[in-house]
């Protein structure tokens, strides 16, 4: 029980709930730890820092524990920001037994623009089972009824393994725009942790055991950044939010050796509704890079490029040579 006298907390091996019972309002919010990779949003966006991230376990330069969030039940209001931003959506959060999320009803924090969108008549249905196999989250199957490609929306990443596993039937728009850098030479010597979390293949192992980097699929979550144990070292700077004519400054981390971390996810902006909201101005000033990138991956030439083909699971069986 909270110091607030209202929310418990319950931690189990597969999910942690927070539950308050008020007297017209009954908030369960629900993290699922299976989902969960212990990225970096859900400490930045927090308003109240009461997300934590309970680091992994490395043996042998492999993941034996993996990383998940932590949250303080006497710190959590149950606001909500946690979950719209959440990329894995390990989050969902209950009020009344329906799902409501308070920063998003109050217009406070806006709905991301974000999907999966499939054409069957773009498809070569040969492709069927490699596209579901290549599916790390397990959302899309195989409508008998309608004979169609379905997506469990609520549950997509937008990883985009999908768009070129079909060579762009399946279309996906990311809410993050930004940049993965992967640097090898900086790595710990058998080290493969960031491809064991990764919740993409953005960074995995290729048939050599190398460590690979596939750009494109990479969701910005910066669970890799978390988990190598090559850490950031940083400084404390003032950073001036102005949102309504109200101007506030705030104290913010910043990484002063980026260039000899291994690993470096940089987030540049984000697609969202409108909204005028200074609660959003704030979140963003500490999820989102200070500079900002000027152009984003290009779709078209990433369904042609074979580091992302030879990244799929599968792929050498599938295409035989064809991918080289």
């Amino acid at each position: 029980m909270s110091k607030r006298g209202l929310t418990k907390k319950v931690t189990g091996d597969r999910k942690i709930v927070l539950e308050r019972a008020m007297v017209t309002r009954h908030y369960v919010m629900e993290w699922d730890l299976e989902r969960c990779v212990g990225c970096q949003i859900g400490p930045l966006v927090c308003p109240k820092e009461a997300v934590s991230i309970v680091e992994g376990e490395i043996v042998d330069g492999r993941l034996e524990a993996k990383p998940h969030a932590d949250i303080d039940p006497e710190e959590c209001v149950l606001c909500g920001m946690c979950e719209v931003m959440c990329p894995t959506n390990a989050i969902t959060l209950k009020i009344n037994g329906e799902r409501e999320n308070p920063v998003l009803a109050n217009d406070a924090f806006p709905e991301l623009i974000q999907s999966t969108d499939f054409s069957s008549e773009a498809f070569d249905w040969t492709r069927q089972e490699f596209v579901i196999d290549n599916c790390p989250t397990d959302v899309i199957s195989y409508d008998e009824a309608d004979a169609m490609l379905v997506v469990d929306d609520e549950h997509c990443i937008r990883c985009r393994q999908c768009e070129v596993a079909s060579d762009g039937a399946f279309q996906v728009v990311q809410p993050w725009e930004g940049e993965v850098v992967l640097r090898r030479e900086k790595c710990v010597e058998g080290c493969f942790a960031c491809a064991d979390v990764c919740p993409t293949r953005a960074l995995h192992l290729n048939d050599e055991g190398q460590l690979r980097l596939a750009d494109y699929y990479c969701i910005k979550c910066g669970a890799c950044m978390e988990v190598c144990p090559v850490k950031p070292e940083v400084e404390e700077i003032e950073t001036t939010v102005e949102s309504q004519g109200v101007t506030k400054t705030v104290i913010h981390e910043r990484i002063t050796n980026e260039e000899e971390l291994p690993i470096w996810v940089e987030r540049w902006r984000v697609r969202h509704e409108p909204i005028k909201s200074g609660a959003w101005v704030e979140a963003l000033e500490k999820m989102a890079s200070e500079k900002m990138g000027a152009v984003e991956i290009d779709a078209k030439r990433a369904l042609k490029r074979r580091d992302l083909l030879k990244a799929l699971h599968g792929a050498r069986e599938f295409f035989g040579n064809e991918e080289e």
